[in-house]
C-alpha cells in the first residue's frame, strides 16, 4: 500500500440489507412543490438539495434519522400502523419524518417518507 494513495471502497456488500426510500402522497406533493419553486428560490433549492441527500444517506443507513419517541408520534400516524418514526433535519428548520417497514417479499426495507415539513407544521405534528 501507498502512503496517501484513496481507494474507494464498494458500500454494497454482500448480505447488506437494500433500503428503497418512498414518498407518500403529502410528502411527494411538497417535493414537486420544492422542485418548481427551487427554480427561483436559493431557500427552497438548498432544501431539496438536502432531500434528495438525505435520501441517499437513508439508503445506506435505514436508521440515520434521529428515532422520535413512541409517545411523541401523532395518533394519526398510529393509526395507519406507524409504529416507529425517524426525524431527519433540514435546511431552514425543515424536517423529513420516515418510518420504516418490510415490503413483502423481505428482500428489501422500505423507507416511507411520511411527511416533509416547516418548522411550524413540525411543531404543530409533534404537539410542541
Amino acid at each position: 500500500m501507498v502512503v496517501g494513495e484513496i481507494f474507494a471502497v464498494p458500500l454494497e456488500r454482500s448480505g447488506m440489507e437494500k433500503v428503497k426510500v418512498v414518498f407518500s402522497k403529502a410528502a411527494f406533493e411538497v417535493y414537486k412543490q420544492l422542485v418548481e419553486s427551487a427554480k427561483h428560490s436559493k431557500v427552497d433549492r438548498s432544501i431539496l438539495r438536502a432531500i434528495n441527500h438525505k435520501k441517499e444517506l437513508i439508503k445506506l443507513d435505514k436508521h440515520y434519522g434521529q428515532p422520535i419517541k413512541r409517545r411523541l408520534i401523532p395518533k394519526e400516524y398510529k393509526n395507519h400502523g406507524i409504529r416507529s418514526m425517524f426525524r431527519v433535519g433540514l435546511p431552514n428548520f425543515w424536517r423529513m419524518h420516515y418510518t420504516l417497514g418490510d415490503d413483502e417479499n423481505m428482500v428489501e426495507i422500505v423507507a416511507f417518507v411520511i411527511d416533509i415539513v416547516d418548522h411550524k407544521d413540525y411543531n404543530k405534528i409533534l404537539g410542541y
